[in-house]
């Protein structure tokens, strides 16, 4: 007569392997793209006229279906944007109100923080993309523009409070940095500027 086999117990079994999936569910990190950071004004009421900008405020960046871009109206590349864009938007010398002609007007705004009334920029930058225009090419324009903003915030705030602007914890230096170094950028909706 044949042996009866001894069953193995798998009640705990499953138990185990829900305790280590949990584990792993909860000790792993998930990657989550954030995507572009950028907060749109509301749409403006029917009763506003929409503002006068001077020309001189406004610095164009146009990319077409190719991938090129034209920075004010002259062909340029991307490694020459965030460069551009700095200059375009720079205060300068935070109290002097003499600045070329070329350059974008600046007005006087009070920031205690920053030492009282100080002159800040009114300088625009306008983008605006072809249909055709990569991801890749659209991705890296905004990177660029977004690293001058940064950059400049940095180096206001070096100078002013020792540390890099996103080093703030003071909720009042961080909004004199951001009132002083504005997100000034415009996007135009996309169109077919390089034909088909």
């Amino acid at each position: 007569m044949a042996r009866p086999v001894n069953e193995i117990n798998a009640g705990s079994m499953a138990d185990i392997a829900f305790l280590l999936l949990i584990f792993f569910l909860v000790t792993t990190t998930m990657d989550v793209d954030t995507g572009i950071t950028r907060k749109l004004p509301p749409p403006p009421t029917e009763d506003v006229e929409p503002s006068k900008v001077n020309n001189r405020n406004i610095f164009k960046v146009l990319v077409n279906k190719n991938d090129r871009l034209l920075l004010n109206g002259k062909p340029g590349d991307i490694s020459m944007l965030k460069i551009m864009a700095k200059e375009f938007l720079q205060n300068g010398d935070l109290n002097n109100e003499f600045r070329p002609d070329d350059m974008p007007e600046k007005k006087e705004v009070d920031i205690p923080l920053l030492g009282g009334k100080i002159y800040i920029t009114k300088g625009i930058i306008s983008m605006k993309n072809d249909r055709g225009t990569s991801y890749n090419m659209y991705i890296q324009v905004q990177n660029e523009l977004a690293a001058a903003i940064r950059e400049l915030r940095d180096e206001l705030s070096s100078d002013f409070f020792g540390m890099r602007f996103k080093q703030l914890t003071d909720r009042d230096k961080i909004k004199a940095i951001q009132k002083a170094v504005p997100v000034a950028v415009s996007e135009a909706e996309p169109e077919d500027i390089g034909g088909h």
